[in-house]
């Protein structure tokens, strides 16, 4: 019995891992109905690398597809001066991006919430229909983005966004990190 318990977690772990690692090369490129940039932490009110990572690539997108707006998702954090949801705001004001296009969703503190509060705030706008949504978040975190997604109503593609690689044994920590964060949102979120 041990044994087969052993296995079906490997099992379990090369599955999910796997999706994890095929999801980290999404580069979708297509007009949606929102994007939504999912927060990342602050040093103060200062994005920390990985929200850098994530507002550039979110920023590429903007400029490119300028008439979709922009759902910034992040409450704050103990050690945060703002919400993260109102440093992205900053970050795309000072980078052009017009503020009738922002839409602040500030109250989330995980995934799940970020793209169920989300969901709230764009039903707020008057949007009801199954919406085309395209998700920005680092690469390791895309797969369990796009689950939490579709379980919250919407169609998701995705924009990776580089994970910081410093120090360099950090990076594969956090996809093994995410192996327990997906089998835990299945079940949980």
């Amino acid at each position: 019995m041990f044994f087969i318990l052993i296995f079906v977690l490997l099992i379990s772990f090369l599955v999910i891992e796997s999706l994890i690692i095929i999801n980290s090369f999404t580069n979708d490129d297509l007009p949606v109905d929102y994007v939504i940039v999912l927060g990342a932490g602050l040093y103060g009110d200062v994005p920390s690398p990985s929200l850098k990572y994530r507002l550039q690539k979110a920023l590429e997108y903007a400029k490119k597809y300028p008439q979709i707006p922009i759902v910034v998702s992040g409450g704050q954090g103990p050690d945060e001066w703002v919400t993260e949801a109102e440093a992205m705001k900053r970050f795309f004001l000072q980078n052009g991006i017009e503020e009738e296009r922002i839409i602040k969703e500030d109250g989330s503190t995980n995934t799940r919430e970020n793209l169920l509060f989300a969901r709230e705030v764009i039903k707020y706008e008057g949007e009801l229909k199954k919406l085309k949504v395209m998700i920005i978040t680092s690469e390791y975190h895309m797969f369990r983005a796009k689950f939490l997604a579709r379980r919250s109503g919407f169609i998701p593609y995705g924009k990776c966004a580089p994970t910081p690689a410093y120090p360099k044994y950090l990076k594969p920590l956090y996809y093994l990190r995410e192996y327990f964060a997906v089998v835990k949102s299945f079940f949980f979120d």
